[in-house]
């Protein structure tokens, strides 16, 4: 048989298995935090918030960008996981900023021969303001409750700190 694209994930699993212990949690943020962040996988909010397995709702997009998606995920992590607060940690060197959607259009239909331009890849012009607009997409939203609390940072891949934003 031969080798298959995912046996380094397996076998680590197997690896895993032999020591993993259930979780003690109930599924619940156990710090009722949840923290929408980018993709990238250089940025780790574990990491970078010392967080261990059940602390955090986690959740990811491009640009960390509030989706429809993310809002979603926050009415079940508010209503059904405990979660008060929420933390929206844009990065530096964001390739979300430094590109247009048409030039990742056009990157992606270089590289991949695929046509994307049906799709709004949510590029940003000004990191700062789009935080600002995520953090009122989330405080405004009908389904979410008054009282929770958003912060907006920006984490520096160079230093690992993370700066606070005003919105």
């Amino acid at each position: 048989m031969l080798p298959g694209p995912f046996d380094d994930l397996i076998t680590a699993n197997k690896i895993h298995a032999v020591t993993h212990q259930p979780p003690a949690t109930k599924g619940a943020a156990g710090r009722q935090l949840a923290v929408i962040t980018c993709m990238d996988c250089r940025v780790s909010p574990a990491a970078v918030f010392r967080l261990d397995p059940g602390d955090a709702v986690i959740l990811r997009t491009a640009g960390a960008r509030v989706t429809d998606d993310v809002l979603r995920a926050l009415v079940v992590a508010t209503h059904l996981l405990d979660v008060t607060r929420v933390v929206v940690m844009g990065h530096t060197d964001c390739r979300m900023t430094t590109n247009t959607d048409e030039e990742l259009h056009h990157a992606i239909g270089r590289m991949a021969a695929v046509d994307t331009r049906s799709l709004d890849f949510g590029t940003i012009s000004d990191q700062r303001v789009a935080l600002a607009r995520d953090v009122q997409r989330i405080r405004s939203s009908p389904y979410l409750p008054a009282a929770l609390d958003v912060l907006a940072c920006v984490y520096d891949l160079g230093t690992g700190c993370v700066t606070e934003l005003s919105t």
